[in-house]
């Protein structure tokens, strides 16, 4: 038998049960950034530990509970995490899946689950899974401190900072565990050895021009957390707890870097020893900071690394036409703009301020560069009506984006907007599996004006709308080509199975 191993992290699946028929081809799959910035931070301190991705190898969960047991860890730990602010609660219900299994195999091995949904709701995900802990933070830390734990022969739980714990009947909640906060030292990359490279791949937009390019593919962080409170965003939950161990206000937002040295490194390791050419910052907001962006830019530049970025902006985030000429040099081809919606009382409403006015100019700036536009549009906020929604199609028409994603309000487990909700009684999804935008079972929040199914049926109609808009195909083929065009066509065409419409 193998040494045993400390830690085990695995990465839920479930592509088909989340996007349907989009699953399979058209969407992409993302390394799993937690787990491999976890498994760098334990193996830094002398641990053994691997990764399995069943996510990446479309495994079942029994399938990926049998591999699990088989390699024989001290320690089970389910990592949660996603790529989006959705992405966390609607992998649960194959995480669920997971952990029953698990259980069933191997009752001995301890089992913990961490991530965004989890450290949002960590009693409740303790009392309704079938784990021995959750994690009420970003993780490292407290996994670290458990592997700890159960190397000895009586694991006292109670020892470890930053988990939600049975203690027979009782549900026990431990001393927060601080954040990590020397990024460069303690975690300064994904294990990327430990990861199927060959299986990831880019989204399908972000090869447009060149579609048979989607693998192999990398996504990093170059910054966690954001200084905004967006009311729909969930994206700081895991962070919480532990900016409180850190003596942080409640109020205030942690924002950490790592370094540009050790971004471009880490950049330059995917191009160099793994081919990779198609790259995500996953941070939920890289170009914020002059310093920061511009010092990843110029490291970039000055290596001669030949990439294609895409990364998040906001309208009023982007300040400069220097900047902008700057991210294009280095390979940022795409930038994701949170639009959200056209009008200015729903954007006021979900703290999310600019004006038309800036919108357009920014966006014809941005585009003036030669940077592609993915443009992130939301049906359905507390404000929205139909003529809202409409005005907010009208102006995804009129912009003609590259690409644009519509999604519906969902309140996501560790948003002000799950919050309030929970408080003024609004219908919820009964499954975790509804919180995901292209689940047969998605339900988006009703607004104070219309119905969460009526929300939603706006949104598939704006959807396809869009993208069979012949303003829209006819730019797309003069900028990538035909075959580009005839893709767009063929994505149209699979329609999402709706229970709530």
């Amino acid at each position: 038998m193998n040494p045993k191993l400390d830690a085990l992290l695995i990465n839920p699946g479930g592509r088909l049960q989340i996007y349907q028929s989009l699953g399979s081809e058209l969407a992409g799959i993302e390394p799993p950034i937690w787990c491999g910035l976890i498994a760098t931070y334990l193996r830094r301190r002398g641990l053994e530990v691997a990764i399995l991705d069943a996510n990446a190898e479309g495994l079942t969960p029994e399938e990926a509970a049998r591999r699990a047991v088989e390699m024989n860890p001290r320690l089970l730990a389910i990592i949660s995490y996603g790529h989006n602010p959705s992405a966390s609660t609607q992998v649960m219900p194959y995480a669920s899946a997971l952990c029953a299994a698990l259980k069933e195999l191997a009752p001995e091995i301890p089992r913990v689950m961490a991530g965004g949904h989890v450290a949002a709701l960590p009693e409740r995900t303790l009392r309704e899974e079938s784990v021995d802990a959750v994690c009420t933070g970003e993780g490292p830390v407290t996994l670290f401190e458990l592997v700890q734990a159960v190397r000895c022969v009586q694991p006292d739980f109670s020892k470890v900072r930053g988990i939600c714990y049975r203690d027979g009947d009782a549900i026990r909640t431990t001393p927060n565990a601080p954040l990590v906060t020397q990024l460069d030292e303690e975690m300064p990359e994904l294990a990327w050895d430990l990861l199927p490279m060959d299986r990831y791949k880019a989204h399908n937009w972000h090869c447009f021009g060149h579609l048979d390019r989607r693998k192999p593919y990398g996504s990093v962080y170059t910054s966690l957390g954001c200084p905004y409170h967006c009311t729909f965003c969930c994206i700081q939950a895991p962070f919480k707890s532990g900016e409180a161990a850190l003596g942080m206000a409640a109020t205030a937002n942690s924002y950490r870097f790592w370094s540009p040295k050790t971004v471009v490194d880490q950049i330059e390791k995917l191009v160099t020893r793994y081919g990779v050419y198609n790259i995500k910052f996953a941070d939920e907001l890289f170009v914020l900071t002059n310093r920061h962006v511009h010092g990843v830019c110029d490291q970039i530049i000055e290596r001669g690394l030949k990439v294609n970025i895409w990364a998040y902006a906001r309208v009023d985030s982007v300040r400069d036409d220097v900047t902008i000429a700057k991210l294009k040099r280095a390979g940022i081809n795409w930038l994701c703009f949170g639009i959200e919606s056209a009008s200015e009382r729903v954007r006021d409403d979900a703290r999310k301020g600019f004006t038309e006015e800036q919108l357009f100019k920014v966006i014809e700036r941005v585009r003036a560069e030669g940077i592609y536009v993915i443009a992130n549009y939301i049906f359905g906020l507390p404000e929205d009506d139909m003529q809202t929604m409409r005005e907010t199609l009208d102006t995804a028409l009129a912009l003609n984006c590259e690409f644009a994603n519509f999604y519906s309000a969902m309140a996501y487990p560790g948003s002000q907007l799950y919050q309030t909700a929970v408080d003024q009684g609004w219908p919820l999804p009964t499954s975790w599996a509804g919180y995901s935008q292209h689940a047969v079972d998605t339900l988006p929040l009703p607004t104070k004006h219309i119905s969460g199914a009526d929300v939603l049926r706006f949104r598939d109609q704006a959807f396809q709308a869009y993208f069979h808009d012949p303003s829209f195909l006819q730019m797309i083929e003069r900028k990538f080509g035909r075959e580009t065009a005839v893709h767009i066509r063929e994505m149209a065409s699979h329609k999402l199975v709706r229970k709530h419409t």
